[in-house]
């Protein structure tokens, strides 16, 4: 942090003073301490008063941007990686891109004759200069870092993304019907070249590996060629009704898939949304191919020797097809269809969208896809199928699935691909498989992919924080970690970058709907999550029917975070909840057991026992009062509940363990504060929330009043209602001084003591008030009450009483 010298700025005060001229032109009339010279830059006369000190900063030095974005990209739409760089791209329906990468200062050129080993994948790496992150380790490589986000201009929903492989370029293909070739070998990814369709909508893009051309397939059924070097269109277009057959009147439809053979790069494998299937001669320009089925194709997937391709259909089918023999598929399999008794063809499912087909040198292929479940089976959740051999293992989601990819081994097509991994895009998440494992367990994800898993109801930021702090914390985190994810490394790691130079310690401390709590490192890009509390733990279970005294303050989520405070110097935190409830957390490094201390406050806004200012004119029959509405009802409480007959009183909301609890280490309750209800209303949510941790306390309150704890001696110190705060029970209470003395109350009234050193902007209406109520004795009603007294039994004329109340209930109304 910067030094501040504060000396020169009390000199400066000094100097541009009045009292600082005049006292300098005391001094002497000639000499250095004749006169004074003003920030401006001018000489002052010797007790030339200065007005004030001239503000040289103006709002055109200051600007808020946006540093860094945190959490899952917003609605994604495409996913993309390039198996060389290890990069993941993933494009939104709002037009943006996020890239996770690594970043260095070099970048490997592979040339088309060149082979890729094995070692080389894990050596090439991506420019990207100037990024930093901070690794409670030190500095790593290969570990997971930035995300780089970028936003197409016109804001088009992104259809697809094609990385070009190891060229440190991507392209992508917007809802608008343009093409955009970024270019990611600089600091911030930029559109190096643009290319428009006017009068055809894409549907569909292939890039091969170390191709120039570009495959761009439309809604009208037609190809097109692009020249990713100059990106212009090249001329060459695949007209449909020259694909199919001419005999064929019917339109194929859309261009659902390309892809080129793994044999032969000159030739073209179109896929049409009708169920026809095209593989084309680029040079000869003719179809060699031609295959016909009753179902729509939703993806297409070769067989890496390029003899063999397999569809996924609207029906729930695969079919696998062979080039030599094109009239029929030589397998049709459902794989999750019911097979039927008498032979007939198994029960349709529902469309499969996606397959994925591919070898491996020892042992059986792997056949990924998603969707194809049965109909009958409506309530299960969105699923990605795995068929390894005769195994079938259906993995469900808890998001629906955008896109998923296979990462393998080598880029080539026409090589033993040896998948390891499957990148599954959700929704609200992304999801990584083991393929290398029988279980196929997940990938744990170093990303804050979803930062609302539960809603995200309060946040704190921390700046400047104790160096040790992130590493116990993260040490303390890892303990808690889910077990059952792989051993393995993440697999998206391309490139690698070193510790930042300038950064310092910064956390992030979100609370949720479900009473977690979440530290987070955002010292670096990335968000990374050190630590997670779950303050449920310290309540019992609500058993069916036992939530109710809950929801009279909150309909869903008792646990909810409301507020929090940390002192990351004592590692003192405190959480309110939304029942009406505050726990006092200490940090420790080690697991203990034992019992959870608790408190119980009774906070209640009562003005029952209020003395009107005017109590001779309250009618002493017992029935008047039942006539007036009641002070308690204009408070807007009106949550009295009765239970089985009963008064609800001196009950917390929820139920504090009562038994020894098993604290891992990390943050361990220590005390729990929760209010009760009260005659029959619920506690009211806590508003505000301050601790001293010097000191052990821990101060809250909300409308009804304030309460302070001594959280070291777990004892109530105070708990004042809102009026006796402002009433004669306040210590610090002063007596109002008004301009008006004549007709000022005694000290004795509650009404005006220390409210407007407390409400400045309530004085007016606290007057105002006063004076309606003086006044009333020298005003026409008051004469008119007297007359209407009876000389014997006493007795109050109604109506006129009514109306003199009614001036005292809106005069005691004022006071809130």
């Amino acid at each position: 942090m910067k030094k501040f010298n504060f000396r020169k700025v009390l000199d400066g005060l000094t100097a541009s003073s009045p009292s600082g001229s005049s006292g300098g032109g005391s001094g002497g009339g000639s000499g250095a301490g004749g006169g004074s010279m003003h920030p401006g830059g001018t000489a002052g006369a010797a007790g030339t008063p200065r007005d004030e000190i001239q503000e040289t900063l103006t709002s055109d030095y200051f600007q808020i941007c946006k540093t860094v974005r945190h959490g899952f990209p917003y609605l994604p739409t495409a996913l993309a990686f390039d198996p060389v760089q290890k990069i993941l791209a993933i494009g939104t329906r709002t037009g943006a891109i996020r890239m996770f990468i690594r970043g260095d200062n070099m970048m490997r050129e592979i040339t088309k004759n060149e082979k890729i080993t094995n070692n080389d994948l894990q050596k090439v790496t991506l420019l990207a200069r100037n990024v930093r992150i901070l690794d409670f380790d030190g500095n790593r490589l290969g570990r997971p870092g930035v995300d780089c986000y970028c936003q197409h201009e016109s804001g088009a929903a992104v259809l697809q993304l094609q990385f070009l492989i190891n060229e440190g370029a991507l392209v992508s293909a917007s809802a608008d019907d343009a093409l955009h070739l970024w270019n990611l070998r600089q600091k911030r990814p930029a559109i190096l070249h643009s290319l428009k369709f006017n009068r055809e909508r894409i549907t569909y893009c292939h890039l091969p590996f170390q191709s120039k051309w570009l495959y761009v397939g439309t809604e009208r059924g037609n190809t097109h060629i692009v020249n990713i070097e100059s990106f212009i269109l090249s001329g060459y277009v695949i007209m449909w009704n020259k694909a199919i057959e001419l005999s064929t009147k019917t339109h194929p439809g859309p261009v659902v898939h390309l892809s080129d053979s793994p044999r032969d790069e000159g030739k073209l494998l179109i896929g049409y949304e009708n169920g026809t299937v095209v593989l084309w001669d680029l040079r000869s320009k003719r179809a060699d191919l031609r295959a016909y089925y009753d179902e729509a194709i939703h993806s297409v997937a070769w067989h890496h020797e390029g003899k063999q391709f397999m569809c996924s259909h609207s029906d729930g089918s695969l079919t696998l097809w062979n080039l030599k023999s094109p009239n029929r598929p030589f397998q049709t399999t459902i794989p999750h269809g019911k097979i039927q008794r008498d032979g007939k063809k198994p029960e349709s499912c529902k469309p499969i969208l996606k397959v994925e087909y591919k070898t491996c040198k020892s042992s059986e292929p792997f056949v990924i896809f998603s969707g194809g479940l049965s109909y009958d089976k409506a309530c299960r959740r969105p699923s990605l199928t795995i068929m390894h051999g005769k195994a079938i293992t259906v993995l469900e989601m808890d998001h629906p699935i955008v896109d998923f990819l296979t990462l393998c081994e080598t880029p080539y097509p026409n090589e033993f691909q040896e998948p390891y991994a499957v990148v599954v895009l959700l929704e609200k998440d992304l999801i990584v498989v083991d393929l290398t494992q029988s279980n196929f367990p997940i990938f744990e994800n170093p990303y804050p992919i979803d930062i609302h898993e539960s809603p995200v109801t309060c946040t704190e930021y921390f700046a400047d924080c104790p160096p040790d702090l992130i590493p116990v914390l993260y040490s303390v985190g890892a303990k808690h970690k889910k077990q059952g994810y792989s051993n393995k490394e993440w697999p998206i790691s391309g490139g690698a970058w070193n510790l930042g130079a300038q950064t310092y310690p910064e956390i992030i401390i979100t609370g949720h709907a479900d009473g977690s709590v979440k530290f987070w490192d955002a010292s670096a890009i990335t968000l990374q999550m050190l630590y997670k509390l779950k303050t449920s733990k310290v309540f019992e279970k609500q058993k069916t029917g036992e939530g109710k005294a809950t929801a009279e303050i909150v309909e869903e989520d008792p646990f909810a975070v409301q507020m929090m405070y940390w002192c990351p110097e004592s590692r003192i935190f405190c959480v309110a909840g939304v029942s009406a409830y505050v726990i006092v957390y200490r940090f420790s490094k080690h697991e203990v057991n034992t019992e959870i201390s608790s408190l119980e406050v009774r906070l209640q806004y009562e003005v029952e026992d209020i003395i009107t200012p005017e109590p001779e004119i309250i009618p002493p029959f017992p029935d008047a009062s039942s006539q007036l509405p009641s002070l308690k009802s204009l408070s807007g409480s009106t949550n009295t509940v009765a239970c089985e007959g009963t008064m609800k009183d001196s009950i917390p909301c929820l139920s504090v363990k009562t038994r020894p609890v098993r604290m891992p280490p990390g943050y361990q309750a220590d005390l729990v504060i929760q209010l009760v209800w009260v005659d029959g209303e619920p506690p009211q949510q806590i508003t505000s929330l301050a601790v001293n941790s010097a000191y052990g306390l821990v101060a809250f309150g909300n409308c009804n009043g304030l309460a302070v704890v001594d959280f070291m001696q777990k004892t109530v110190l105070l708990s004042m209602g809102t009026l006796d705060l402002y009433g004669s029970s306040d210590p610090y209470q002063r007596q109002p001084r008004s301009p008006r003395k004549s007709k000022q109350f005694a000290a004795d009234n509650f009404c005006m003591r220390g409210l407007s050193n407390f409400y400045p902007d309530l004085t007016k209406r606290i007057r105002t008030s006063y004076q309606s109520l003086t006044e009333l004795s020298d005003s026409p009603v008051s004469l008119e009450l007297e007359r209407c007294k009876s000389p014997t039994s006493g007795f109050v004329d109604y109506d006129t009483a009514k109306e003199c109340n009614r001036i005292s209930l809106q005069g005691l109304c004022g006071l809130k």
